[in-house]
């Protein structure tokens, strides 16, 4: 069953105290938040727990001249995702896109994003 959009509930708890001579006045005001997140799936997702980070990593292959406009779309399209997996996991997240062109054409951000991911690699 696929799922065409994800519905995210915050709560937002504020206390207001109030004394008088005889008894204590609590007050909880709750306002409650409802967001849709469309169904975004990265390719890959890397949370680590020690380091509180988590890295969404989406890979495309576009047209040459599409390259950077691609990289653009992927680190908008994933801007709610990346917000809501911060305040869910309490983590610091970021957005890799690995963008190829058709013919081998990188980006000149390519090396910086693809270095942010953890392992052994080399690019040439």
């Amino acid at each position: 069953m696929k799922l065409k959009s994800i519905t995210a509930v915050t709560r937002i708890c504020y206390s207001a105290t109030t004394t008088t001579t005889t008894t204590t006045t609590t007050t909880i005001i709750i306002i409650i938040i409802i967001i849709t997140i469309p169904n975004n799936k990265p390719g890959i997702i890397i949370r680590d727990n020690e380091k509180r980070t988590c890295m969404l990593i989406d890979v495309a292959i576009s047209g040459n001249r599409n390259v950077i406009k691609k990289e653009a779309e992927k680190i908008l399209k994933y801007k709610d995702l990346t917000i809501e997996i911060q305040c869910m996991w309490n983590v610091k997240t970021k957005v890799i896109p690995v963008i190829l062109g058709a013919t081998g054409t990188i980006a000149k951000s390519f090396r910086k994003y693809v270095s942010n991911i953890p392992g052994k690699y080399e690019i040439k």
